[in-house]
């Protein structure tokens, strides 16, 4: 059963969602806090996801991040990764609070973006019991430094700058696509590479063609210049060997270009027990297709090994 919810994080900001009740009663269940990448929202798939969690029994609170999608939240369109963090810790304690949980059985479920965001939950905060980190951001720094070769990160900083000075003088944020096609100067998420995939499937495959349908009328194809400086300056992988002792699920794809693939073995490896890898081959957006079901299993027997001990 979903249902619309709403709650405020600490500094006011309305954030909305849906909370995935299992058909039990007398209460007492587990519950998984999810939210999505890159400036997406939560009609592309986390829906899908939440449904394949219910079936074992796990509840599921899925939201939009600030500033995307149903939730509140100023400017629109700019992903602040810390500010997203501190919601997902506001997201922790709402979900502990919800009618029939057990607030000492909550996991987190992340993917790209905030599949770094979980890494740094699970490290943090030891209401976590049980975290699924799915082809997560580990070095924002240098995922930029492999996007913008050359003269671009000299481009890119001086873009910065000039953002930075035109919202001082009360100017606009400077606006770009978060699906660039294949303009180097336009690259926001990725090379390209993954983003024209073919084989991806799904609703979301949709959006990373640029031509979403009705489901996700929420979605834009834009973030603010200052969501790429601030991506440059996040680095949740240096939280991963404090994870433990809460289990911790990744899962990777063997060619993935925008969360690179050698970044996240390399973390895993820094990660302590207890620890598993799920690496599927294929590019980033392929855990929203031809692997779904798989990577959507994999969660679902993780949490369910790590969530319903009583």
């Amino acid at each position: 059963m979903r249902e619309d919810v709403a709650f405020s994080a600490t500094d006011g900001t309305t954030l909305r969602g849906w909370y995935y009740r299992p058909e039990q009663t007398g209460g007492n269940w587990p519950v998984v806090v999810m939210s999505h990448g890159f400036g997406a929202v939560k009609e592309m798939y986390l829906d899908v996801v939440a449904d394949g969690l219910l079936g074992a029994g796990l509840g599921c609170l899925a939201y939009d991040h600030r500033g995307f999608g149903h939730s509140g939240g100023e400017p629109r369109q700019e992903i602040d990764p810390f500010l997203q963090v501190a919601d997902a810790r506001d997201a922790i304690t709402y979900a502990g609070q919800l009618p029939g949980v057990d607030p000492t059985r909550l996991g987190v479920w992340g993917s790209s973006y905030s599949g770094g965001h979980v890494l740094v939950l699970a490290a943090t905060d030891r209401r976590v019991r049980a975290v699924v980190s799915q082809v997560p951001t580990i070095s924002g720094a240098r995922n930029t430094l492999r996007r913008l070769p050359g003269d671009g990160i000299a481009e890119i900083h001086e873009r910065f700058a000039a953002d930075r000075a035109g919202r001082m003088r009360g100017e606009p944020p400077v606006m770009v696509p978060i699906v660039p096609g294949l303009d180097p100067a336009n690259v926001a998420l990725t090379d390209g590479r993954d983003a024209t995939r073919e084989r991806v499937g799904n609703d979301f495959g949709a959006w990373i063609t640029g031509t979403p349908g009705d489901r996700l009328m929420t979605w834009r194809n834009e973030i603010s210049l200052r969501s790429l400086e601030l991506y440059a300056s996040y680095e949740p992988g240096i939280h991963i060997a404090r994870i433990a002792p809460t289990p911790l699920l990744m899962i990777s794809m063997t060619d993935d270009s925008v969360t690179p693939t050698d970044e996240i073995l390399a973390a895993y490896e820094r990660a302590c027990e207890p620890k598993r890898l799920l690496l599927r081959p294929g590019g980033h957006f392929d855990v929203y297709g031809i692997h779904c079901e798989a990577v959507i299993a994999a969660a679902r027997d993780w949490f369910t090994e790590h969530l319903t001990k009583t």
